[in-house]
């Protein structure tokens, strides 16, 4: 019998019991934590005004269609009733590849949209053309995001997904609506700080299940695998 509950399983020692409680009462630390952190992200005050309400290109909401583009206005991401909008920063460039670790990211991002899309807006922007977008779209499955190409606004560079070089950062945005208008919100600004030693700037580990999976095994995640976009 555990500290926290009666249960066991097959074949565990005391030994292994003893640890598992020592886990259990950490990651019961870490949650209350995460719990804690968010609530502090949820107090922020409201971050700065929209720069301008940007106009990005859109495909049709059927990722089949290859012929319908349209001009989307950013205060248009947002539908009735929703009022909070996450925008991700995916580094797809004119001309270049699309990011093998943004690919892995979308992959598991567009399953879950339609849940997260009951409560919130949800949008992916990239500078290469929507056409392009949409194409690498249609290989990786993405019927259920919200695509945009912001290569003709100066988006990516005001919200700090693009570097001055022009060099793009996988970086996650949100934005408010409210009487007032729209606001930014939060950035995941933890990329921009200095690695830890033996730490990954981890920005969006939380919203990605590939490394928490990892995270579970007693192989980790290790030091010297990430996704490809091909196995």
């Amino acid at each position: 019998m555990g500290q926290f509950h009666g249960l066991g399983l097959p074949g565990e020692s005391d030994a292994y019991r003893a640890a598992r409680d020592r886990l259990l009462a950490a990651e019961m630390d870490l949650r209350r934590q995460i719990e804690a952190v968010a609530a502090q992200r949820r107090e922020l005050p409201p971050g700065g005004a929209l720069k301008e309400d940007y106009v990005f290109s859109e495909g049709a909401a059927e990722l089949a269609d290859r012929e319908t583009v349209r001009q989307t206005a950013f205060s248009e991401l947002f539908d009735a009733g929703k009022d909070s909008l996450v925008v991700y920063g995916f580094m797809y460039a004119p001309g270049g590849e699309p990011c093998p670790m943004c690919t892995s990211f979308l992959d598991s991002l567009n399953g879950s949209a339609p849940h997260i899309s009951q409560r919130i807006n949800l949008a992916v922007a990239a500078k290469a053309p929507i056409g392009t977008i949409r194409d690498w779209a249609r290989r990786r499955g993405w019927s259920n995001l919200r695509l945009l190409s912001s290569g003709d606004t100066s988006y990516n560079s005001d919200y700090l997904t693009e570097t001055p070089d022009g060099s793009q950062v996988p970086v996650l945005n949100v934005f408010r609506r409210d009487d007032g208008g729209i606001h930014h919100v939060y950035t995941t600004e933890m990329l921009f700080a200095p690695a830890e030693e033996g730490q990954n700037n981890r920005h969006i580990d939380l919203l990605w299940p590939l490394w928490n999976v990892f995270d579970l095994t007693p192989e980790g995640r290790g030091t010297d695998w990430f996704p490809s976009t091909a196995y």
